[in-house]
């Protein structure tokens, strides 16, 4: 089962390298402050975004006021692409972030780059639904950690842009329960907290195994 989500994520990385390999053309160029948003729902979806600096939170309010996490962003990846003429969901900058930002025409004239990074990111969608299936919040956190570390180079130290509510939020858990399961993986010696924001990954296929 492993061996098999694994080829799934090496199949993913391989997409995502390749759509953001292929990004070109005429942009400009924003910079958001932490917190700041990039767009909201209702908004007009005329623009796409790739990630230059920093990191990116989409997500949508419910209509009990709650807040759903549906995707981080982050260097390199592209995001904003959504069915309709008008945004179904919020983006916020997480950290002070710097997009290149493209004209919905520009990508339109380009369909193959279209293409991968639209498959890119309905991949990474039907993950997040298998994590989020998952029975045991150590599972979800686990599997959230392994697929960071992947998409931010493969090293075994974590920054992690976003906050425990920020995770709570993308894996359907409460910030108590994320706390509870980081120290479990802090006292196992699984991980080691640098500071509020930093993880060392100590045992990496002890952390793996926990996604099977």
């Amino acid at each position: 089962m492993y061996a098999a989500a694994q080829a799934k994520q090496h199949s993913l990385a391989q997409a995502e390298h390749l759509a953001q390999a292929q990004v070109s053309g005429p942009h400009l160029v924003a910079a958001y402050k932490a917190g700041r948003e990039i767009y909201a729902e209702g908004d007009l979806n005329d623009k796409c975004y790739q990630v230059s600096t920093g990191a990116v939170r989409v997500y949508r309010l419910l209509s009990d006021g709650r807040r759903q996490v549906v995707s981080f962003h982050l260097p390199g990846e592209m995001f904003g692409f959504e069915a309709g003429s008008n945004h179904s969901f919020f983006a916020e900058a997480i950290t002070e972030t710097t997009l290149a930002v493209f004209g919905r025409r520009h990508m339109q004239e380009r369909s193959r780059e279209l293409l991968a990074l639209a498959l890119t990111g309905m991949a990474r969608a039907q993950q997040h639904l298998l994590v989020i299936g998952r029975q045991c919040a150590a599972e979800r956190i686990a599997a959230f950690l392994v697929d960071l570390c992947e998409r931010l180079g493969g090293g075994r130290q974590l920054r992690l842009p976003m906050s425990r509510q920020d995770i709570a939020d993308y894996l359907g858990l409460t910030i108590e329960t994320v706390s509870r399961v980081i120290t479990k993986l802090k006292e196992r010696s699984v991980i080691v907290l640098r500071d509020a924001r930093t993880i060392d990954i100590m045992k990496p296929d002890a952390l793996r195994s926990l996604c099977n």
